[in-house]
């Protein structure tokens, strides 16, 4: 039988040139071929997302020919293009060729990273060296090439003093001929002398990947927890005597802040605050014709008193929006507005550019439609008549509520605009205030969803509300934090001002607890619409959304009398976002695993932060159980994945419910028992 193993290579110094193009076809394989690199979204057309302190997976394809041993490190470079980080690394799937490593940025902006493949002299120096000593085979020169190899080694440029002088050791000892072979062996082959070539190894034709960009932007694009209101109804009043509603303010709304922080929510997010249109309003629920009285929807922006670059005046001034924004900030929330591209009839802009609408035949205007609904009080802009006029009046609109203290944006629809204008917009805001987050509401087709993602939106609305079986949410799960983790982060709510789903409707207090559970654990970033804590579950007829919806009508509510009567859910949303600021492993999207349960109604699973990738510098586990049935009482029986979690097989653990405040020995099996009532438990893996 002929010889296959390549021949032996002399020991050449380690080469760092880009792969040079193949003479005959153009093409840069590379000396050691090293493919399919990532992250990478679109084969780099996009970069990747990180947030600081993330560690990210870099992963590549990485072989060469023959059988000698092949190796790859990961290197991430800073924005300046100087080297931060060096990560040999480790293959994950055996047989695929596959390799993977950790980076970890330290500071926000344009990262690059890439791999680099090379030769391992001292692998296969090795690999062959165990098996022919042992069977006496070339013996004498199996040693005297290790010897070679690590004097070489020991004199590399960069090598540290307690480096160069394990290596020597271990050359005079594969060279002491009056010790046994195996002990020769053994003294090229040490832990040590692992450790030494660890730090930096011996590496012949090193190939290079082309560069791929890494965007790494602040903690807020990752993680958060939002807080929605419609500031008009905050401090609204109804006269006893006339039966007359007034609109509560800006001011009236900040009284609500410390309630809000309270709770420990990150950011308060206010729907539009700008004039509101008279044409064609709306009414209470909806209806087509307004009462006297009815203040209609914030969603139909402009009036004679201005347009998005204003205030609605029974809201108040642009002073009162800056102790708003000063309040806030003093209990460490963050202001996010909503921005919606779209015009009342009354707007400035239908004025004095009717070319950013659409006229029909008549020569009327075009108003919102999504047949069979029409939406009379609203015209859609026409981005393509005059595309730079229109985009830069909306920079100049973000860039005046950011100099009022925005620091973010959740955009309404932004799949109905073009793509271009949103890819254009966010790097042109980026550019100026790299702080600035946008969250995307986009309840549309995967690949616009995708494509807004990869774009620049920081953050997107998701599926979440209408994924309620073990199988779509544990599927779901896994596409979030493994398919799109590389540029699209997720913000799971349970309901919106838009929406309510059937579950939330019939599922009483139950489906409201639960959800909030799936949606606060599942992701690093959920929102909860005000009045959440309320249990507000009745639709209006023949839609999925709230009756008498704060959309049409000012809603105050009773926080204080609910609280009082114990039917608040508010204790839970104030447990539940402490345990998320406690715990890293829930500020991280990768990483997630689902766990098998005997029971439909029963979902389980776990992210793993180890003490390495933890900014806590201590591994940080968390197993979430949660109850799908809003309306019965579960027992079943818990499978769980224990090295996952970071433990062996038969480990046990002490299991802490961070919501109960209880604590179990757990292991491979569990018994689990859930309901309405108490539907999760939120668990702390601690080592036994």
């Amino acid at each position: 039988m002929s010889d296959t193993r390549t021949p032996r290579r002399s020991h050449r110094s380690e080469v760092t040139a880009p792969a040079p193009p193949h003479p005959a076809t153009g093409t840069r394989v590379g000396r050691i071929p090293v493919l399919d690199v990532g992250p990478s979204v679109d084969c780099g057309r996009w970069p990747a997302r990180c947030v600081v302190g993330e560690a990210v997976p870099v992963t590549a394809t990485v072989f060469r020919e023959g059988h000698d041993a092949v190796a790859a490190t990961a290197v991430l470079l800073r924005p300046d293009g100087s080297e931060h980080t060096r990560v040999r690394m480790q293959p994950t799937e055996p047989g695929t060729d596959r390799w993977r490593a950790w980076v970890v940025p330290d500071a926000e902006g344009e990262w690059t990273f890439r791999v680099e493949g090379w030769d391992d002299p001292y692998g296969t120096w090795e690999h062959d060296a165990v098996i022919k000593v042992a069977a006496d085979v070339d013996t004498e020169l199996m040693l005297t090439e290790g010897a070679l190899l690590l004097e070489r080694a020991a004199t590399q440029e960069g090598r540290d003093a307690e480096g160069a002088a394990v290596l020597r050791a271990a050359v005079a000892g594969l060279r002491d001929t009056d010790r046994p072979a195996q002990a020769r062996l053994a003294a090229g082959t040490s832990p040590e002398v692992h450790a030494a070539l660890t730090r930096l190894p011996v590496r012949n034709h090193v190939t290079q990947s082309e560069p791929l960009g890494l965007r790494v932007q602040r903690e807020r694009a990752l993680v958060g927890s939002w807080y929605e209101i419609f500031p008009r109804s905050h401090g609204a009043q109804r006269d006893p005597t006339t039966g007359e509603w007034h609109s509560g303010t800006l001011r009236t709304a900040a009284e609500a802040l410390p309630r809000i922080a309270g709770m420990g929510f990150d950011v308060v997010y206010l729907t539009p605050v700008h004039p509101i249109g008279t044409t064609n309003r709306k009414g209470r629920n909806n209806a087509l014709t307004a009462q006297p009285g009815d203040p209609g929807s914030p969603y139909a922006i402009g009036s004679p008193d201005g347009g998005h670059d204003a205030i609605e005046p029974t809201l108040g001034t642009f002073e009162d929006f800056d102790a708003f924004v000063a309040r806030a900030r003093e209990l460490g929330l963050e202001v996010a507005l909503d921005l919606a591209l779209q015009c009342s009839p009354d707007h400035p802009w239908v004025r004095e550019h009717p070319e950013w609408f659409t006229t029909r035949a008549d020569g009327s205007i075009a108003y919102a439609e999504n047949p069979p609904k029409k939406y009379q009080d609203i015209y859609p802009l026409n981005f393509d008549n005059d595309p730079r006029g229109i985009y830069e009046e909306v920079l100049r609109v973000v860039l005046l509520w950011v100099s009022h203290g925005v620091t973010l944006f959740r955009v309404d629809n932004p799949h109905t605009k073009p793509v271009e204008f949103w890819e254009w917009l966010i790097a042109e805001v980026t550019a100026r205030h790299p702080e600035v987050v946008f969250l995307s509401e986009a309840f549309t087709r995967p690949a616009m969803m995708r494509t807004l993602a990869k774009v620049g939106f920081h953050q997107s609305y998701t599926y979440f509300a209408w994924r309620h079986s073990k199988q779509e949410l544990g599927d779901y799960l896994l596409e979030l934090s493994e398919e799109t983790a590389d540029y699209l982060r997720p913000s799971f709510w349970p309901t919106t001002h838009d929406i309510l789903t059937p579950y939330m409707q019939y599922g009483g207090p139950g489906a409201f607890r639960l959800r909030a559970v799936l949606a606060a654990t599942m992701v690093p970033t959920w929102g909860i619409y005000s009045g959440y804590e309320l249990v507000e579950n009745v639709a209006r007829p023949g839609a999925e959304e709230q009756i008498d919806n704060e959309k049409y009508e000012l809603r105050p509510r009773d926080w204080q009398g609910a609280l009082e009567r114990g039917s608040s859910l508010e204790p839970l949303l104030t447990r539940l976002n402490a345990i998320r600021r406690a715990h890293p492993a829930l500020q991280r999207l990768r990483g997630a695993v689902v766990h098998r349960t005997d029971d439909d109604a029963v979902l389980a699973y776990s992210r793993r932060v180890p003490a390495d990738q933890s900014p806590t510098g201590v591994e940080d586990v968390v197993v979430t159980v949660v109850l799908l049935d809003p309306h019965s009482t579960r027992e079943t029986m818990l499978h769980l994945d224990m090295p996952a979690l970071g433990l062996d097989w038969h480990d046990t653990f002490v299991a802490h419910d961070l919501l109960g405040e209880h604590t179990w020995s757990w292991g491979e099996h569990v018994f689990i028992r859930l309901d309405p009532e108490n539907p999760a438990h939120v668990v702390h893996v601690r080592r036994a």
